[in-house]
Parts: structure tokens; sequence; C-alpha cells
């Protein structure tokens, strides 16, 4: 089954409003000529800070802005949280769930993951959830226990209407290879799609054929203009997590504008 790529934008904690405009108003014109047609989807995940202006000059157009984190509550005691009825109201159209650095650094488990996951795609939002090993579980051979773990959680956490096409067609996922970011180590495209591979075996099983080749596979490693072709060539990875190399405007462009299955 063909599958539109995506190409999608991680600021992390970076940009002001001001530069976050300045981005907008440099990529959205550029997407819309170039990746308009819908032969590629495009989101750019901003900080909270920015997601006001983020959403309002993205608007309907062929850029998704999207949230870093959320909380799976609509509202109550959870100082310093955001809902989801917050980021539909600044335009949210996608959001991440179970990001590495939530995992690793804010101690995200795979249960807060699933109810993440199964709340943005409740509120219709597409959720990229990001699926990873560390150096250390690599090296002793856990890489799979691990992301396995991870990918069972989510789909298990959707209940019966996880086996549905429009739930495959809403769901991505997105491979980051931990070990690789700041070790020295460098992931391969082979390795993203041996990973994508591996991960969309799994949602056979879980699932079905028919609902595993929907579900889009993103790779989170090292994409960037010069690699962006050879990654994008693998059967199986439908797209690329960009962290460094979407801080500019102009790079990124070159990552969607590369992002179409079979460039090189």
């Amino acid at each position: 089954m063909a599958r539109r790529p995506m190409m999608a934008a991680n600021w992390k904690m970076n940009k002001t409003v001001r530069e976050a405009e300045e981005y907008l108003a440099a990529l959205t014109p550029r997407v819309e000529a170039d990746a308009g047609d819908g032969e590629v989807d495009v989101a750019v995940f901003v900080p909270f800070t920015a997601l006001g202006a983020v959403g309002r000059m993205a608007g309907d157009s062929s850029v998704m802005a999207g949230a870093q984190n959320f909380y799976y509550e609509d509202s109550g005691a959870f100082t310093g949280e955001v809902s989801v009825p917050m980021l539909l109201d600044l335009g949210v159209r996608a959001v991440i769930t179970g990001h590495s650095e939530r995992r690793e650094i804010f101690g995200e488990t795979d249960t807060l993951v699933a109810r993440k996951t199964s709340r943005a795609l409740t509120a219709g939002l597409l959720p990229v959830v990001c699926v990873g090993e560390t150096k250390e579980e690599r090296d002793s051979g856990g890489m799979w226990d691990k992301v396995s773990k991870q990918v069972r959680a989510v789909v298990e956490g959707l209940g019966e209407n996880a086996s549905s096409g429009e739930v495959a067609d809403r769901l991505v996922f997105a491979y980051e290879p931990i070990w690789a970011i700041g070790t020295g180590d460098t992931a391969t495209p082979d390795d993203a799609q041996d990973a994508a591979r591996k991960v969309r075996d799994l949602l056979g099983e879980l699932r079905g054929e028919e609902f595993a080749d929907r579900v889009r596979i993103l790779y989170g490693g090292s994409v960037k203009p010069e690699n962006v072709g050879e990654i994008m060539a693998r059967d199986d990875v439908d797209g690329g997590l960009v962290g460094g190399a979407s801080l500019e405007a102009a790079s990124f462009i070159e990552l969607v504008a590369g992002a179409r299955k079979g460039t090189v």
C-alpha cells in the first residue's frame, strides 16, 4: 500500500515567537507550492509559547501546527500541563507522544504514552509516537525487547478500535535510535529500515497486515538534506522526525522536497 510521506520538524526548546513567525513565513508558501498537492504531510512541532502564532499562520495550509507535549485529561488540578482542548483552540493538528527526552528525562512511562496517544486520536489529532532504545540497551542486545514493549503498549491501549483503517491512517510511529544521539555512533538508512520493518511486522501480528500496511513509520535519527533521499528510498520508512536539521527553514524545506518516495 502506498503511504503518504511525512516530514516533521521538532524544534524542541528552541525559538521565540518572533523567530517562529519568521520561520513559518518562509516555510508555508514553499510547502504550499511544493507539497500542497497532498503528496507530503508536513508538521512543525514547536514550544507551547509559539503554538498560537504557528497555529494561526499555518491555518488550513499544508503545514500542520504540532505540540511537543500535552496531558490526557481535559482539565483539572494538573499544574503546568496543557490539555487537548487548549491545543485545539490554538489550531494544533498534531502532537508528539513518547519522545525519548520525555521518557528518559521526565520519566514518562509506556502506560502514560499510550493514554496520551489514545486521547490524541479521539480528539482528531495526529499523534507521532516515538519509540527507541538507548546505547546500553542496544549494546546488550535488548533493542527489540524495548521497542516492541513500547509499540505493544500503544496499540493495546487503543482498544478494539485499533484495528480500523481510519485509526491506522492517523497513527504514526517514529523510531528514534537514542544510542546514536551524542555518542559518536552513526545510525544508517539500513538501521532505520530494519527497525521500521520490525515495527511493521509487530503491528501486523497485533492488528493484521492491512492495519500494519497503513500505519506510517518515520525515522527519528539524523535526517538531513544529504541523506534524506537514501532514507526515503527504504520500503518501510515513510518520512522523518527531524531535530537539528529542522531549525533552519531552508534546510527543512529541502527535507520536505526530498520526502517523496523514491527521491534519491
